[in-house]
């Protein structure tokens, strides 16, 4: 038995993915506060889990992540996927709140479900592997989308600092710059005001030169390369380059 652990499934690239492992056959566990009625079935599990609550990852997704380990499972991966665009704007006029609740999910979250996994699955006899989700947003700054870009940055360095500390327990750790796709994030950045996201021009024009590519598209890309194929240990990969 396969069984992926994938966050943000109710929308976007997570709802792809997941729908994607399980035409590919494999149990699929949703982590994260809904799941649309497409994701459905026997094959699929909703474990409903605030990401922006830091404090509640651990006691919900751990029985999880035993279980798995306890199993007799051929492969089993974590998709670090879930994220948030916002807040936007210059550093020095955000919301504090807001900053806090953006790191959390795009960084402390995917921190405590990595830790959470390389302890459970240390010892288990499964291929295991970890996919973080970043974006191009990690290497260039975005003006107005800064805290974003932070985040993803060390999203990151989370990815090869695992693959530095598990090179000789079988754990592999990968990061995923999955293009630009045309989901919810999107239509939320180009929609700002250029003021508040000096740089929405350029989410502006990657939907009027069609550059937006379907998350289906894209998932179905990743599994077959990076979920199932063989991949390297500690490397960022493009989605342009699978």
């Amino acid at each position: 038995m396969d069984t992926a652990i994938v966050t943000g499934v109710s929308r976007g690239l997570g709802e792809a993915l997941a729908a994607r492992l399980l035409a590919h056959h494999w149990s699929v566990i949703g982590v994260g506060r809904s799941a649309p009625s497409s994701l459905a079935g026997p094959a699929f599990e909703l474990v409903q889990c605030d990401l922006a609550d830091v404090a509640s990852i651990r006691p919900i997704v751990w029985p999880k992540l035993q279980a798995l380990a306890q199993g007799r499972h051929a492969r089993v991966c974590l998709i670090n996927n879930a994220a948030l665009a916002s807040p936007v704007g210059i550093i020095g006029e955000l919301d504090e709140e807001q900053i806090a609740a953006s790191i959390a999910v795009n960084l402390t979250a995917p921190t405590l479900l990595c830790n959470a996994f390389v302890e459970a699955m240390r010892s288990s006899n499964a291929q295991r592997r970890i996919i973080n989700v970043s974006s191009g947003a990690a290497q260039s700054a975005i003006a107005g989308g800064g805290i974003y870009s932070i985040a993803k940055a060390g999203l990151e360095m989370l990815t090869q600092s695992i693959a530095a500390e598990t090179q000789h327990t079988g754990i592999e750790a990968i990061s995923l710059r999955p293009g630009i796709i045309d989901t919810d994030m999107q239509v939320f950045m180009r929609s700002q005001d250029k003021a508040r996201v000096p740089s929405v021009d350029m989410f502006r024009g990657f939907h009027a030169s069609g550059q937006l590519q379907p998350p289906a598209t894209v998932a179905e890309r990743v599994v077959a390369r990076l979920v199932e194929g063989s991949v390297e240990n500690g490397l960022m990969y493009r989605y342009a380059e699978l």
